[in-house]
């Protein structure tokens, strides 16, 4: 049964995969074949790989039809290497634009690896969308001319900034950091013209080499024993919390170790020394607070020293992974502030990850292993070889590609790294490279059936994408001998890993299975329950992009375990909402007032200020009349000295408004409930009563349902809480009121961005449940913390 088959019996409903089968490869003999990959620039051996590999022999061939090429014209080399770059890397999802862009290669419009790149990068995120010819040639430099005249102003400049450091190191200067500092100023300047006038420029300011100049670099660092536990060259990770805007400081790109100098200055080549970071998500859940703190670091310190950073999907698991994660994960990230250099896919590099792994089985560091999950887990944990660990080498290459063709049953068969089965450190007793399963995947379709797990594909990814730092949490601490163990044995650009403690915010959990089992469970109303942890759960409380960063600023990065109250979490929303929200009066338990003194059918206009403390905010007006509402919390039908709200025959002022004093109070017969307050008002405001109460006029004042919201748990550390978690649930973590009364004036009320705060009361903004008929708001915070202590 071939991969097509295998894959759409389990297709369903309205899915659609493109039914490529390998037997499709097989029209033209491998002679045929060869002489035609050969005609454009590939050698004999790379041409026979690329026709054992069955997939890229037929898109090869598309690719060269589509070019118009045939193995008796051929083409240059030059030509012949960009379109197999577009084989091999062209992004699936756009491929009905494949024969735009190969007619641009093939006319010379796009002729060099910077701009095949710049033009997947453009074609991916259309799609099946129309490409905007004038918006695809400016972004891949179509038509721009680069004089020799600017690359040798350009040269001379760059040489003129590192002068120093060139005559210091004369020739054993690392020609690469000018290299990509041309590439970055030019990026579309002829490479070869680049580094001629490099080495002319070179040759001017140095002269002659000398007896000194041909003497060896000398080793960074000493060589790592073989029985030695590999580690990275890291700079010390901060003991106490710091913030991006100071003192988070990592070492430079140039310092990163490799296994040779020269993969070092290939990569200095082609980043130019560029901070690159990564914020690696799996697309099979939503993100939460957590992530923000990741987002914080990555995206924050990549633009703190003018770098990039990556958004990419760690989609190597379809069973798990929806379009809709990758929708809210891309939705949040923008959401938060963070523009991605570029949004990639653990599957964008599908191919490249199988070509190593092919690598590393002919190296004698992988091999198909037949135990089951529960044999293999049971052998790591004894230390036991797999009885097929020293298998052949041919054999496992044989298997692995059958694998790859479907030839194997699911759960038959893996691909397993040879690392260390005796090794104290768990992550190195040959771990599952590659699994089988007989899934669709949302990127590629039915294209494979084998797939990478997290452990062989980050590393790999990271190195694919010249990461400068890959930032990550402190529990994959242990997988960082894994991590470099496989880029060391592809001989690979290996990141240095750098880890952090994860944030922990109490009241709460972080969990996906916890989270999983409260909107499952039905304990919430959804994942955007304003109690729960999710990034979009926080938007529809209220809080902003820059609070939840401003959060992420104060806690800092630490290698020490960090748990902070769900207090300080509040206490850095106020402060970033405090100057930037305008005030309005609202009360949420309406009690009515009647002024007997003041004339029947009579209002007024008061003006009162939008921010009391910031009068450039402006004004905004409100009607005072007869009848109006106060909180029942400001009124008591015995006074007291501590109190100083409303009271039988005592005097308060209205904010913004006039003396009143209590001189009836009618009660609700049945409940003994003041339903009625009747006071008389000075408007001289003669007197200066202590308490300052707010209020909302009946007439113009609307009723409104507000949701008050405190932290879903009382328990403080969950981790704490052990499997009965769910019993330690806040029963007041929702409380609503259904008839509240709010005066809005002349501001709209907007779903989701309209926040105010209710004067006395607290910060609060308009839920999307608000409809024509019924406004509804959420308390985003507290005036002050009132949860503390109230269990």
């Amino acid at each position: 049964m071939c991969i097509r088959d295998r894959v759409s019996t389990q297709s369903t409903g309205s899915l659609s995969f493109s039914h490529f089968s390998p037997e499709m490869a097989t029209d033209t003999t491998v002679e045929d074949d060869k002489k035609l990959f050969m005609s454009i620039g590939l050698d004999e051996k790379k041409a026979l790989e690329s026709i054992q590999n069955k997939k890229l022999r037929a898109t090869l061939r598309e690719v060269l039809n589509e070019g118009k090429i045939t193995a008796d014209g051929g083409c240059p080399k030059e030509l012949g290497m960009l379109l197999y770059q577009v084989a091999t890397k062209y992004p699936a999802n756009a491929l009905e634009h494949r024969p735009f862009l190969v007619k641009y290669v093939t006319d010379g419009a796009i002729k060099t690896n910077n701009q095949i790149q710049a033009a997947f990068d453009a074609l991916k995120p259309l799609g099946g969308a129309k490409v905007v010819v004038a918006d695809f040639e400016k972004e891949c430099g179509v038509g721009v001319v680069v004089t020799d005249k600017e690359i040798e102003d350009e040269v001379a400049k760059i040489i003129v900034e590192k002068k120093d450091e060139i005559q210091e190191k004369r020739y054993q200067f690392n020609k690469g950091v000018l290299v990509a500092g041309l590439k970055k100023a030019l990026p579309w300047a002829d490479g070869k013209k680049v580094l001629a006038e490099i080495e002319k420029q070179l040759d001017a300011v140095l002269g002659p080499k000398t007896a000194e100049d041909e003497k060896p670099l000398p080793k960074s660092k000493p060589k790592e024993k073989k029985d030695s536990v590999p580690t990275t060259q890291t700079a010390p990770t901060p003991v106490e919390a710091v913030t991006l805007s100071d003192s988070v400081k990592f070492h430079r790109p140039e310092e990163n170790y490799q296994l040779r100098p020269e993969i070092l200055e290939r990569h200095l080549a082609e980043t130019g020394g560029q901070i690159r970071t990564r914020f690696p998500p799996e697309p099979n859940g939503y993100l939460h607070i957590g992530h923000a703190k990741s987002m914080n670091l990555n995206f924050g310190y990549a633009k703190k020293n003018n770098g990039i950073c990556f958004l990419r999907f760690d989609d190597t698991n379809p069973e798990t992974e929806k379009a809709d994660y990758i929708r809210s994960i891309i939705e949040d990230a923008q959401w938060m502030g963070h523009t991605p250099y570029r949004v990639t896919h653990s599957s964008d590099y599908f191919q490249q990850l199988y070509d190593y792994a092919v690598q590393l089985i002919k190296k004698g560091k992988a091999y198909i292993c037949h135990q089951t999950a529960e044999e293999m887990h049971k052998g790591r944990e004894e230390m036991t070889d797999s009885p097929w660990r020293d298998r052949p080498i041919e054999e496992s290459l044989k298997l692995f590609e059958d694998m790859k063709n479907g030839k194997i049953e699911e759960g038959k068969a893996t691909l397993r790294l040879r690392c260390d089965m005796k090794s104290p450190n768990p992550t190195m007793r040959d771990i599952v490279a590659y699994r089988i399963k007989f899934i669709p995947h949302p990127q590629t379709g039915d294209k494979w059936c084998i797939y990478p797990s997290y452990d062989y594909t980050h590393c790999i990814c990271d190195s694919i994408e010249n990461i400068t730092h890959s930032l990550c949490t402190l529990e994959f601490e242990i997988r960082r001998e894994l991590y470099n163990w496989i880029l060391d044995n592809l001989e690979i650009y290996r990141p240095p890993q750098l880890e952090f403690s994860r944030l922990n915010v109490s009241n709460t959990v972080l969990s996906k299975r916890k989270l999983i089992k409260l909107v499952g469970g039905g304990h919430v109303s959804g994942w955007d329950d304003p109690r729960l942890s999710t990034i979009m759960a926080f938007r529809r409380k209220g809080y902003t992009p820059e609070a939840i960063n401003y959060f992420c600023e104060k806690v800092g990065i630490t290698r020490n375990a960090s748990h902070y109250p769900y207090s300080f979490l509040e206490e850095c929303c106020r402060q970033e909402l405090d100057a930037k929200v305008p005030r309005v009066m609202a009360v949420l338990h309406p009690l009515l007032v009647t002024v007997s003194n003041y004339p029947e059918g009579q209002t007024e206009q008061l003006v009162i200020p939008n921010h009391p403390r910031l009068p450039e905010h402006g004004n905004h007006e409100i009607k005072f009349g007869r009848q109006f509402y106060i909180d029942r919390s400001d009124f008591r039908a015995e006074d007291s000295k501590d109190y100083f709200g409303l009271a039988p025959n005592k005097e308060v002022r209205l904010k913004y408004a006039y003396n009143i004093r209590c001189t009836e109070v009618k009660m609700d017969a049945e409940n003994k409930e003041p339903v009625e307050i009747v006071v008389t008002y000075d408007k001289e405001n003669t007197n200066k009563p202590k308490g300052n109460i707010h209020w909302v006029e009946k007439s113009t004042s609307e009723q409104i349902e507000v949701r008050l919201y405190e932290p879903l748990f009382l328990q403080e550390n969950m981790a704490d809480a052990g499997d009965d978690w769910l019993s330690t649930i806040n029963p007041n973590s929702l409380q609503t009121i259904p008839h509240a009364r709010i005066s809005l004036s002349t501001y709209e009320a907007k779903p989701e961005s309209s926040r105010f705060q209710f004067e006395r009361v607290g910060y609060f903004i308009v839920d999307k449940d608000t409809t024509a008929e019924k406004k509804v708001f959420n308390r985003i915070v507290t005036l002050k913390d009132t949860f503390h202590g109230k269990k």
